[in-house]
């Protein structure tokens, strides 16, 4: 039997801990800002969603300044995988390492692996995510978080913002 593989991926990034520490910790600066609750202290908890696609809940186990952050995933909805549920009891881990003019970011989503409907989909989110909104977030002060739905889609529906089919929303249809 294969044994199953926990997502991971790393980025090393020109700055110190406490930046990458607190990008992680600003959630709606670069994962989403369809985030209801706290995102930035032990026991936090709050509630992530995409449009009708996905919904879970997540508190916020371990907070260690500048070391490591573990979120779990309390409660989870998928509408497009049979088992709704993939995600539930499952932990996002932040591990930090500081070295000398660089930080490596250590991600580990564990309980997401390969045999799960929801992996490619989920792979190609949390890789633009933590590589690009999250990096972007750490060394500029900017990530680029799936935008708050209402004005989104109000604007859209008024054609003032044309559909642009690289933007990050594509990675939950």
């Amino acid at each position: 039997m294969m044994k199953k593989e926990d997502f991971k991926m790393s980025i090393t990034v020109d700055a110190g801990a406490q930046r990458v520490f607190e990008a992680i910790n600003n959630v709606r600066g670069w994962w989403s800002q369809n985030i209801e609750g706290l995102t930035a202290a032990l026991h936090d908890e709050f509630i992530y969603h995409y449009q009708d696609v996905h919904r879970c809940r997540i508190r916020i186990e371990t907070m260690e300044t500048d070391r490591k952050v573990v979120w779990r995933v309390l409660e989870n909805y998928f509408k497009f995988t049979q088992d709704e549920r993939e995600w539930t009891n499952s932990s996002i881990i932040f591990d930090i390492v500081e070295d000398v003019g660089t930080t490596t970011l250590h991600f580990t989503h564990r309980g997401l692996n390969s045999q799960m409907e929801c992996y490619k989909v989920c792979h190609d989110a949390w890789t633009y995510y933590i590589a690009d909104s999250l990096r972007q977030l750490i060394l500029t002060g900017m990530g680029q978080p799936t935008p708050k739905e209402e004005i989104a889609l109000d604007a859209m529906e008024e054609n003032r913002i044309p559909h642009d089919p690289g933007t990050k929303s594509i990675y939950h249809r």
